[in-house]
């Protein structure tokens, strides 16, 4: 009889657990939906929260209110979930993947290897030209070549770090010191092919390097949620792989998952994810570590709630970032990229400081 009870007792604490969890989940939908409308009012000419609901469900509005909303700010806006979600997301898998807490797009080096392969697309094969219209400030006139080069570049890391990875003995720290010697030397590329560019070509390429949301259009939006859709896919379907790895290899080779190829697959996937967000916005650094350890407070390491809540929390802390962006020195509206590096460098000098040496 004790027995039963304490059974139904563990299943009962079981299901209020994922309740609160599902909680949460929506808890930061609903606030990133919020967050969205005033993102989309924020501006030089603020717009508020009734009118954005009107225009977007078709009501009527001023033409000129209707233009900046669908044409400029709501790009914008959607950019912003978007990239932040697929950072958040690729952050959450590269740290399951590598077991490794410190690991991230940015600490390991994969968004300067995609920044340094569309600095390479724009300056060597000519898929790109500066200009002083707009908010833009980099026209390509290839997508392809951009993409193609981005993902190339975070490829060359992300093989650098497999072959790390297999090695005995090798602890998160080399591995985050191996990411500073790659962004290193990816920078050191990106400044050689900008001393043998003309001028227009340096500018174009300094300005892009900005992480900054303000060139994000509805085909860059496409393009980013074409490669987020199937990595997060892949992802929830393998959710329990990632909490059996989560456990150590051997547990998940006893439990018959294939590790290299989830790791393989897996690191290509966030790869992509990333190389397409730094081709299209820039570099921006930090969401995808801050995102997954706000998460792991809340709600553990469960993977079925990990990878979700992280792109949501990706995709808030993004949004956030950029009406800081725009509202910190108003009218001057400063990359995005340098925000969320101000935000996250204490987080990562934190993790580094107080975490044991392995």
């Amino acid at each position: 009889m004790s027995v039963d009870i304490s059974v139904a007792a563990h299943k009962e604490s079981y299901q209020g657990k994922i309740r609160r969890t599902w909680l949460i989940v929506f808890s930061l939908l609903l606030l990133l939906a919020v967050t969205a409308i005033l993102s989309i009012g924020t501006g030089s000419y603020p717009i508020d929260a009734g009118t954005i609901i009107t225009c977007l469900s078709g009501g009527e509005v001023a033409d000129t209110v209707s233009y900046l909303i669908w044409h400029l700010r709501l790009p914008r806006t959607v950019g912003a979930v978007i990239a932040g979600a697929g950072l958040g997301l690729a952050g959450t898998v590269l740290q399951t993947l590598l077991r490794n807490p410190l690991a991230s797009p940015f600490t390991l080096g994969i968004s300067q290897g995609a920044a340094f392969g569309s600095t390479f697309a724009i300056i060597v094969l000519g898929a790109g030209q500066g200009h002083m219209a707009g908010n833009e400030g980099v026209t390509f006139f290839s997508q392809a070549p951009v993409v193609i080069s981005a993902f190339a570049g975070s490829l060359v890391t992300i093989v650098f770090i497999l072959v790390l990875s297999a090695v005995r003995n090798v602890t998160t720290e080399s591995m985050i010191l191996a990411g500073v010697a790659l962004s290193a030397f990816f920078g050191a590329c990106t400044m050689l092919l900008q001393y043998f560019a003309d001028d227009v070509q340096v500018a174009a390429t300094v300005f892009w390097t900005f992480g900054d949301l303000g060139k994000a259009g509805w085909q860059e939006v496409l393009f980013m949620g074409t490669a987020l859709a199937p990595a997060f896919i892949y992802f929830a379907r393998h959710s329990w792989n990632c909490n059996a790895l989560h456990w150590g290899e051997e547990t998940a080779h006893s439990l018959g998952i294939n590790v290299k190829a989830l790791r393989l697959t897996g690191m290509l996937l966030a790869g992509l994810v990333v190389a397409v967000t730094t081709a299209f916005l820039g570099i921006i650094g930090f969401i995808g570590l801050i995102a997954p350890h706000c998460m792991r407070m809340f709600i553990g390491n469960d993977h079925r709630f990990l990878l979700p809540a992280s792109l949501l929390t990706g995709s808030l802390l993004l949004l956030c970032a950029d009406i800081l962006s725009r509202t910190l020195i108003a009218p001057i509206v400063l990359p995005v990229g340098i925000i969320t590096s101000f935000a996250g460098a204490p987080l990562f000098l934190y993790l580094l400081i107080t975490r044991k040496r392995t």
